[in-house]
């Protein structure tokens, strides 16, 4: 437990000191956040549930995007400089090692979160209650970890080139179909009915559904739990099949 808490703590310090996180995760997401409801959207029939919807769009977008491009290309980049070789002489085990990145990156996504709703209060003066906002930052955290896992995935790549244009793909797709950038309404049917059995709709959805003071819905977090499932499988698999060769 001492050596996942110190190796967790590690972790975050290595991405806090890392331009490339500050500028993806805090600064776009909240650009995009100004300009899509104060500039291109402006006139809204209810420019108040907009604000929070997009709110909770770039929110998620921002959690999403460290998750699958922070967390794997850094995996990436670390196993060619030779750091999970030396790690493999370490009392530190593979699985304990999996975990630090999954629970630094956590830790992280708190602090993206508190600064994009903090803006969202700042820009557009959103205003929800307590509960709204705690429940919407604590779904959004335990949802991240089937994009976490995504990212474990494509840290089991050989290269860094490769990670980097397959997470830009992967993240700019799953953001674009599962809604985050447009209401799903505006595409056509048979793309809205993909985006409904993606993970970043069914991540999404949950704080859309909570800023409108509903319950979200139970189909959403089996969704998330199949894919945080289904990539952590496929990430152990490949990196057994990584060390027997």
């Amino acid at each position: 437990m001492r050596v996942l808490y110190y190796q967790s703590m590690a972790e975050m310090k290595r991405a806090f000191r890392n331009p490339y996180y500050v500028f993806w995760s805090l600064c776009i997401p909240v650009i995009f956040y100004f300009v899509f409801t104060n500039v291109i959207n402006v006139g809204v029939s209810d420019g108040e549930l907009w604000a929070s919807h997009y709110l909770m769009s770039m929110t998620t977008f921002s959690v999403m995007g460290s998750s699958i491009m922070s967390l794997g290309i850094r995996m990436v980049q670390e196993k060619s400089t030779g750091w999970i070789k030396f790690i493999k002489v370490t009392p530190l085990s593979n699985a304990t090692y999996l975990l630090s990145q999954m629970i630094g990156q956590s830790c992280i996504h708190l602090l993206s979160i508190i600064v994009i709703f903090f803006a969202g209060f700042v820009i557009n003066g959103v205003s929800l209650t307590a509960m709204q906002w705690i429940i919407s930052g604590l779904w959004i955290i335990i949802g991240s970890f089937a994009f976490l896992t995504l990212g474990t995935l494509i840290g089991t790549m050989k290269k860094v080139d490769t990670a980097n244009g397959v997470s830009n793909i992967l993240f700019l797709a799953l953001a674009l179909i599962g809604g985050m950038w447009m209401p799903l309404d505006t595409m056509p049917k048979w793309l809205q009915a993909i985006a409904e059995w993606l993970p970043s709709y069914n991540f999404v959805n949950g704080p859309w559904e909570i800023i409108r003071g509903n319950t979200p819905h139970w189909g959403n977090l089996l969704i998330l739990f199949f894919f945080t499932g289904l990539f952590m499988i496929l990430s152990t698999y490949i990196r057994r099949r990584q060390e027997v060769v």
